[in-house]
């Protein structure tokens, strides 16, 4: 491995033109693509085996038409102080209106307040549904202009009118954070490097990288029905890691610059090296996004695999652009620790200056930094620092206990939105359950009297706890599927209305038993219920597969038993630590006006799957950067707690710079303004810093201090059966121990062309 990435570095360096030209015709090529693809709308949600979504398919077949999974939209009119929406002069404007929406090629159907029962008991509340034939995100701008103009009509003539539902959905706005993070990310880098020349080269990369990744992703969106966030996922983890990568790549090319190494040598050492941490990292986060398909949701599959493409695609560049970039950066990259030349000198001045910077450089680097004093604090008390780790990242998961899961509404919105004004109008006039009413669809095809059984069901239904109203069954033309309307009595996200749902299900399997009958329970509402049980459901099995594949690659890597262990129990724990941290931001509402949170509610409920699938991935990279160095020094003749600290001195410097850099990336998406986007990127900024900062930096110290070297411990039979990958670059210090490198060291063309 290390071998043949040596070469690529070097190949990639010597041909930097080929190289450079090659990604930025890939880039042009895509952002092409990208400008001609149509827009596209929102992935389309299904959850194959859910019976939500077997109610909608029965929806689909029996009323053509209907547009089951259409966008909707509730019209909520409030009558002025002292009025009635049953006034005449309130009524007329009602109706007009009611005109005006059902305009439109887009409109599906539009139910009359006074016609369908949408004016509530007092009279002072009133709302007209809308159903369109095509998703949220797939609404033209015409129609959202339409349904906005007539509700503004309505104001105009001196009544209340907001609008809730789906048909509002756009495209998540991300915010100036995101750009202030990319900021971020450039001061440390240059404080990292001392140049503006090597800290731009990872921010460069990055933005190639995810430019490719974006625009591809773009292109195929309507083809592949990719949704929305989709692109904004990659963004977000492609930045992370793309500039990690090639940071990682950058600060080992100027090690080996130290170490007085010719400019294409140490490049290709570099890839040789670093590269092959990259590419092991690379791999645990490709295989925790695409392990996100054993869920069975597509709209969650599709964005694990654009996202992981988006990874792949930042490895390749940090093994290829990084070098060839440096090939043109030349001597403007310097050796760490050394300072710039002084001008007004000559070349052999310039070349005895160097010299001497380097060999500065070399003196400086056997000094002891902040690493190297902090590894060899923690290897003389690993118990206490252990116990500190742990006890800390178990407080900080508490609040995780009181985990509660679920999809947002319109009630989580901020108040400051149409959609939550809409929401909190229907709640006043209809009570909080008329924001999420359910859907049940009788299939009473195989019974001998399918109106006794929509008699049967709606009876049933009424006799159950927290119902207000159940609606008369509406069969479909051949008279043998129904549908019926239950509102209940307590808002959709609440354990109430779960509660409900299963009543109603459980009542289902007795007409089912009685009659034959199937009796389904769909809508948004009963989908979110049945999402966040398949996600729960899912969760093990996920953990089970993702851990168990990454375990085994870093085996491989470290060739070891208990590394690869210590690293699976470390990031269990700063997973729950993170976890914890969302609950009590997002759900209890600490320190939610800091972070933009104007509505406390449920935890998002793909949240713990996903933050276990990114986090996982995420966390294996600082663990294959730092514990590399470490086991490179152990396996070149160093002691156990020696090779700890040499680990630190190399590597803690620029594993801290990469979470601060990741950090800043995932908080940019702090400021969307979607909730999940919202979460999703304090979750990931979060995790990376109890992951980074206290299981890597503390934890993982002192567990290898404490176990010496048991902790490279491998059963002789398994250390056979193994493939040598050489993540160290042993082989590169062996071909240079055998003179086959020349002067600058490692294998010459002749060498390679063996491999």
């Amino acid at each position: 491995m290390a071998t043949l990435l040596y070469r690529l570095g070097r190949f990639a360096f010597r041909r930097r033109h080929f190289t450079a030209l090659f990604w930025v015709a890939l880039l042009a090529l895509a952002g092409v693509g990208a400008a001609g693809a149509p827009v596209a709308g929102n992935s389309s949600f299904s959850i194959p085996g859910t019976e939500a979504q077997k109610a909608f398919d029965v929806l689909e077949e029996r009323f053509p038409g209907a547009s089951a999974d259409g966008a909707t939209a509730r019209v909520v009119f409030k009558a002025p102080a002292g009025e009635k929406m049953t006034d005449a002069g309130n009524k007329a404007i009602v109706q007009d209106t009611v005109g005006e929406l059902s305009d439109g090629s887009e409109v599906a159907r539009v139910t009359d307040p006074y016609q369908g029962g949408g004016v509530s008991e007092d009279g002072t509340v009133a709302y007209a549904s809308v159903s369109y034939r095509v998703s949220g995100m797939e609404l033209e701008e015409s129609s959202r202009d339409s349904l906005e103009d007539a509700a503004e009509g309505a104001r105009d003539a001196g009544l209340t009118v907001e609008i809730g539902g789906d048909a509002l959905q756009t495209v998540p706005e991300t915010g100036a954070t995101e750009v202030i993070g990319i900021g971020v990310a450039a001061v440390v880098l240059v404080i990292t490097f001392g140049s503006l020349v090597a800290a731009g080269l990872p921010l460069l990369t990055a933005l190639i990288g995810v430019g490719i990744g974006v625009a591809s992703i773009t292109a195929l969106a309507s083809t592949l029905e990719l949704g929305s966030t989709t692109s904004i996922l990659a963004t977000m983890i492609g930045l992370a890691v793309g500039i990690d990568y090639a940071l990682f790549i950058v600060s080992r090319y100027r090690a080996e610059l130290a170490e007085g190494r010719e400019h294409e040598d140490a490049a290709g050492r570099a890839v040789g090296t670093a590269g092959s941490a990259v590419v092991f990292a690379g791999l645990t986060v490709v295989i925790a996004l695409v392990g996100l398909s054993v869920v069975n949701i597509p709209m969650l599959t599709k964005m694990g695999i654009a996202a992981a493409g988006t990874v792949a695609i930042a490895v390749l560049i940090a093994l290829t652009m990084v070098p060839a970039l440096l090939g043109y950066a030349g001597r403007r990259v310097r050796a760490a620790g050394e300072k710039g030349k002084r001008r007004g000198r000559g070349r052999g001045d310039e070349e005895k200056e160097n010299g001497t910077a380097r060999g500065k450089a070399q003196e400086k680097a056997q000094r002891p930094n902040m690493g190297t004093r902090w590894a060899r604090f923690v290897v003389r008390r690993p118990v206490a620092v252990l116990l500190l780790g742990v006890v800390g990242l178990g407080a900080a998961a508490i609040p995780a206990s009181s985990l509660e899961l679920g999809l947002p509404d319109d009630g989580s919105q901020p108040t400051s939105t149409t959609q939550r004004r809409a929401y909190d109008l229907l709640s006043e006039g209809f009570g909080p359950g008329s924001n999420g009413p359910l859907v049940v669809v009788v299939d009473a095809r195989n019974s001998d009297d399918p109106d006794a059984v929509f008699r049967q069901t709606g009876d049933d239904i009424k006799a159950l706890d927290d119902v207000v109203s159940v609606s008369p069954a509406a069969p479909n033309k051949s008279g043998d599927t129904a549908t019926i309307t239950v509102v209940p009595d307590s808002k959709p996200s609440s354990v109430a209305t779960e509660d409900l749902v299963h009543d109603i299900r459980d009542a289902g399997a007795g007409i089912k038993a009685d009659t034959g009958a199937d009796v389904l329970v769909t809508g948004a509402t009963a989908m979110n219920i049945d999402v966040s049980q398949k996600l729960n459901d899912a969760l093990v099995p996920y953990l089970t597969l993702v851990v168990g594949l990454a375990f085994l690659l870093l085996i491989v890597v470290f060739r070891s038993i208990l590394v690869p262990l210590k690293a699976a129990l470390g990031f269990l724990l700063s997973v729950m630590a993170a976890l914890g941290a969302v609950v009590a931001v997002f759900q209890w509402g600490w320190l939610s006006g800091l972070m933009g949170v104007e509505e406390t509610g449920p935890v998002m409920s793909m949240m713990p799957i996903f933050m276990v699938g990114v986090v996982f991935g995420l966390a294996m990279d600082y663990e294959v950067f730092l514990v590399t160095r470490m086991r490179e020094a152990y396996v070149h003749g160093e002691e156990p707690d020696e090779a700890v600290v040499t680990g630190f001195r190399h590597g803690a410097r620029v594993v801290g710079a990469a979470a601060v850099i990741m950090m800043a990336v995932f908080a940019g998406f702090i400021g969307s303004s979607e909730s999940m986007v919202k979460m999703i990127g304090f979750g990931l900024a979060i995790a990376v810093f109890f992951d980074a900062f206290v299981v890597r930096m503390a934890i993982v110290p002192a567990v290898l201090a404490l176990l010496g070297r048991k902790a490279w411990w491998l059963p002789k039979w398994l250390d056979r059966a193994l493939p040598n990958v050489d993540v160290e670059g042993e082989g590169l210090r062996t071909d240079a121990d055998a003179g086959a490198g020349g002067e600058g060291g490692g294998p010459d063309d002749r060498d390679l062309a063996r491999v």
